[in-house]
This record gives structure tokens, C-alpha cells and sequence, in this order.
């Protein structure tokens, strides 16, 4: 009889370096995170981890928030761009047209006004953002409200662990 088990691959970086993003009240002003090219790898999903996200130094008024969106693609963005969106880890300034056809993942408002915090997003799978199948290719934008912006030094603080079925 075949066994049917899930494993999962190592962590994986995902290119996204929020420091230099400012505040967005309407969130079309953040930063894309290098594409994820999933043609070989083949996984089922992804489990994206984002290590706590510290906010800059200035007060942020309650209820701003710090929000992860996701894209995906059937084919790569160095290819076929969405608007700004190429698959190139860089700050972005969209339109909210194109923001709304972007997933949101995660978010998390500020709950007082103290700069500094660090703030904390739960894991997220990817695949069920699109319908429960995994993208070709697939992104994050992260964009903020938060008036105090994002800490220096905040790269490094994303990565995904893809999944797959085994059968044996």
C-alpha cells in the first residue's frame, strides 16, 4: 500500500527590503520582493515566515497598518510586467487598480502610538490566496500607513518553505 507524506524544503530567502518605504495612506507606494519562479521546484504551496518587522522611530497613529500582498503569474515578470511589477526586488509606486488584483496575505495595525515597535505577521501559505493551486511565479509587495515608516536594516526578514506530497 503507498504512503502518502508531506516534506518540506529548506528555507528560502525571498529578496524584500522594506527600510526605505514610506507611508502610503492608500498603500500604492511599497516595495516588491524578487519573483519566486516555482516551474521547477513544483511545489504544492508555500509557507511564507516574515521575522517581526521593527516601525520606524517616529509615533505612528493607531489603526495604521503594515500590510503583505501576494501576485502571481503564469508566466515570469521579467517577461510580462504587471504595471510596475517586474519580479525586481525595488520600491514600487502602483495604482489602486492594480493593487486590487493583488492578494492581500497579512497585516497588522499599530495599536499605540510608541515608534519602534516590532510588529509581527503570521505565516501565510500561498496557494490558497489563488484558489488552493500554487502560481508559476509568484511575489510580496509590502506597503505601510504607519507616519513613522519602516526601521533601517529590515532586509532579511522574509522566506517561504515550499511543500510537497510524497508518495512512496
Amino acid at each position: 500500500m503507498a504512503t502518502c507524506s508531506i516534506s518540506y524544503s529548506s528555507n528560502t530567502a525571498i529578496a524584500l527590503d522594506p527600510s526605505s518605504i514610506s507611508q502610503s495612506s492608500t498603500f500604492i507606494t511599497g516595495v516588491e520582493s524578487d519573483q519566486v519562479d516555482n516551474t521547477s521546484n513544483l511545489y504544492e504551496d508555500a509557507l511564507v515566515d516574515v521575522k517581526g518587522i521593527t516601525a520606524g522611530a517616529s509615533a505612528n497613529t493607531v489603526g495604521q497598518e503594515l500590510r503583505v500582498y501576494v501576485w502571481g503569474s503564469d508566466v515570469s515578470l521579467a517577461t510580462t510586467a504587471i504595471d510596475v511589477f517586474d519580479g525586481t526586488a525595488s520600491a514600487e509606486t502602483t495604482t489602486a487598480t492594480v493593487l486590487q488584483s493583488l492578494r492581500l496575505a497579512a497585516a497588522v495595525q499599530a495599536v499605540v502610538t510608541t515608534g519602534s515597535l516590532v510588529y509581527y505577521l503570521q505565516p501565510f501559505a500561498i496557494a490558497p490566496l489563488f484558489g488552493g493551486v500554487m502560481p508559476k511565479f509568484w511575489g510580496l509587495y509590502l506597503s505601510t500607513s504607519f507616519t513613522g515608516g519602516i526601521a533601517a536594516g529590515m532586509s532579511g526578514k522574509f522566506q517561504y518553505t515550499g511543500i510537497k506530497r510524497t508518495i512512496a
